[in-house]
């Protein structure tokens, strides 16, 4: 089995120049190695009483919702706007280019519910802690983030508020 490092794919000057692109396509191909990720994904976890696991689109879905399997949990989809029937609760977030929004269902994560937020990039941090603002604003506990990639040289991982630890397989 390859590594799951090698499994994933750089592209540079993608979606436009000055842009190395992780392509997580190959890791997600192979059987094996995307086996290995979840199981590396779920290792800290395992004795952290998880009840849910919350995806962020779109491939925080693929990873999400294999985790919460491993995990034994529930899988909570947290989707840009418009994505989800009402009522739904929402946060606006920053980019680098912009803002955009996430939101997720009302009564999707309960009061107290033990949460693992997941996506596969972990950049300018924006999007992890917009996720984690909308589970504490439905009263969910945020136990901790999980990442494949966090790519350290845009400095995201300060912009996580919370004191739970965020995991990455990969730094790039």
């Amino acid at each position: 089995m390859q590594s799951i490092s090698d499994l994933v794919r750089d592209v540079p000057d993608f979606p436009r120049p000055g842009v190395l692109f992780k392509d997580i396509s190959p890791l997600l191909a192979d059987a094996a190695g995307f086996n290995a990720c979840i199981e590396a994904l779920a290792e800290p976890w395992r004795q952290a009483r998880v009840q849910a696991v919350c995806g962020i689109e779109s491939r925080g879905f693929i990873f999400g919702a294999a985790l919460a399997q491993a995990l034994g949990a529930g899988f909570v989809p947290v989707r840009k706007k418009g994505k989800l029937p009402p009522p739904v609760v929402g946060i606006d977030y920053g980019l680098e280019y912009g803002t955009d929004r996430l939101e997720m269902g009302v009564g999707a994560v309960s009061r107290g519910e033990r949460v693992l937020i997941v996506d596969d990039v972990l950049a300018t941090g924006g999007t992890l802690e917009a996720a984690r603002k909308l589970v504490d604003q439905l009263g969910g506990e945020v136990v901790g983030a999980s990442v494949v990639i966090e790519l350290a040289a845009l400095g995201g991982r300060p912009r996580w508020t919370s004191p739970s630890p965020v995991h990455a397989l990969l730094l790039s």
